[in-house]
């Protein structure tokens, strides 16, 4: 199967393709068509993440329109931000669980002199919409007041969605 040659009008030269080699031409034509289709596919899928890793920074760590690198080391900084945060959270909560002790926190059976001796308490739960917090307090303490843990939240971030207070003869709960 070798290419025929033709002697063209003026002489010159023309090849023409042997039918083995326009097979393959065609095969090659497809692979590289499939490539190219992938490729493209690859690229758009990388497009979206980074949209999405976009839009899940915070407006500091991304600004104006930048380069990928540019997004990607922003994601990083905010991750190692992030880290700090939560291991300073981390240990301001075991500092705060040994400062309670094995104090179990107001439970209505308490007797006076139990809330006499634990003046306040807190109790932090995990809720469904995020965390609540219980403060009990006996009616003469002044160590804990209400505007001070509401302070003390909006300084760690934390937004207060909805307060309640009660009180009964001994106690305020929170």
């Amino acid at each position: 199967c070798f290419p025929a040659v033709v002697l063209g009008s003026r002489g010159r030269q023309q090849k023409l393709l042997a039918s083995g080699k326009r097979e393959n031409s065609n095969d090659d034509d497809k692979k590289k068509s499939m490539h190219r289709d992938i490729q493209r596919q690859r690229r758009q899928e990388l497009a979206i993440l980074y949209a999405s890793l976009r839009n899940l920074l915070p407006p500091n760590y991304i600004r104006g329109k930048r380069s990928i690198s540019d997004q990607v080391d922003g994601a990083v900084s905010y991750i190692m931000y992030l880290k700090k945060r939560i291991d300073g959270l981390s240990g301001k909560r075991d500092e705060l669980k040994n400062v309670r002790g094995n104090s179990s926190g107001f439970h209505q059976g308490m007797s006076m002199s139990c809330i006499e001796a634990f003046p306040s308490s807190v109790v932090v739960r995990q809720s469904v919409d995020g965390v609540e917090i219980v403060i009990s307090d006996s009616v003469g303490a002044q160590a804990l007041t209400l505007s001070k843990v509401l302070q003390q939240l909006l300084e760690e971030g934390l937004d207060v969605v909805n307060c309640v207070s009660s009180r009964t003869d001994a106690v305020k709960a929170h």
